[in-house]
């Protein structure tokens, strides 16, 4: 008789410190030791559609920033099997070629789950304890709207760089297009009627190496542009959520950018 109630409080137990565990955020990464470098500027280009001159005026003024390299770091949480779990993360990008993610999970502080993956001369790589693979089509695709769809951080990239084009929809909609390999790519960027900063980018991704249909997939960010979400429209809610702590513009990063780890 005395089992019958031992398990069960042995199993509220578990429960109650996984559950603490997981509530434990993670002690930021400090930022790397690469210094800032020269920030240039161009004046804001005439001809956009309005709700893009409407951001940018917003977000910049006259004067748009040419970022060429962005080290990002900072904490959220993400849910590769369903349960929330706590993370910190680095980010790298040469901006508009290439990019390189770090991210650990952690319980009680302590990173028990590591993932490296980026999109570096134009093929991806995902190696993490779930799976490993190199430079696969579908990846290599969903890699590339990850790198542009993350200038939501530091987007005077969609201006400034010459492979990226606007197209007008409606007072509060325009398309995105943006390169890949041969080809472009395309979002739909809706902004916020009242403040004028991108509320939500809409793309069609490879969620799995082996899939054959895309699925929607939606960025979003909080009203002061430090929280990034993404979501998979069949799930329906965010899958992960980064919340940006330093940025750096413009370091020296070609070897940092094809390192592992942080």
């Amino acid at each position: 008789m005395k089992a019958i109630y031992v398990i069960p409080i042995f199993l509220a137990i578990l429960t109650v410190v996984g559950w603490v565990g997981l509530q434990v955020k993670p002690k930021p990464f400090t930022n790397t030791a690469l210094p800032s470098g020269e920030m240039k500027t161009i004046p804001l280009p005439e001809g956009l559609p309005a709700p893009v001159e409407r951001f940018y005026r917003r977000t910049y003024g006259d004067e748009i920033p040419v970022v060429d390299t962005v080290v990002l770091t900072g904490r959220g949480r993400m849910r590769p099997f369903g349960v929330w779990l706590p993370a910190r993360f680095v980010m790298v990008h040469n901006t508009g070629r290439d990019y390189r993610h770090y991210f650990e999970a952690t319980f009680f502080g302590i990173p028990f789950l590591r993932v490296n993956e980026g999109y570096v001369d134009g093929e991806s790589f995902f190696e993490s304890p779930m799976g490993t693979y190199y430079d696969d089509p579908n990846t290599n695709q969903g890699a590339n709207l990850a790198l542009w769809a993350e200038g939501g951080w530091f987007p005077s990239l969609w201006l400034t760089d010459t492979h990226v084009r606007w197209q007008a929809v409606d007072k509060h909609t325009a398309l995105l297009f943006v390169p890949f390999e041969d080809t472009e790519e395309s979002f739909v960027v809706r902004f916020h009627p009242e403040t004028g900063l991108v509320d939500t980018m809409e793309a069609m991704r490879f969620k799995n190496p082996a899939d054959q249909k895309k699925i929607l997939w939606i960025t979003s960010s909080s009203e002061d542009g430090k929280i990034f979400y993404a979501t998979w429209f069949d799930v329906g809610k965010p899958w992960a959520e980064f919340t940006l702590e330093q940025i750096t513009f413009n370091a020296e990063v070609n070897e940092y950018i094809r390192d592992r780890g942080y």
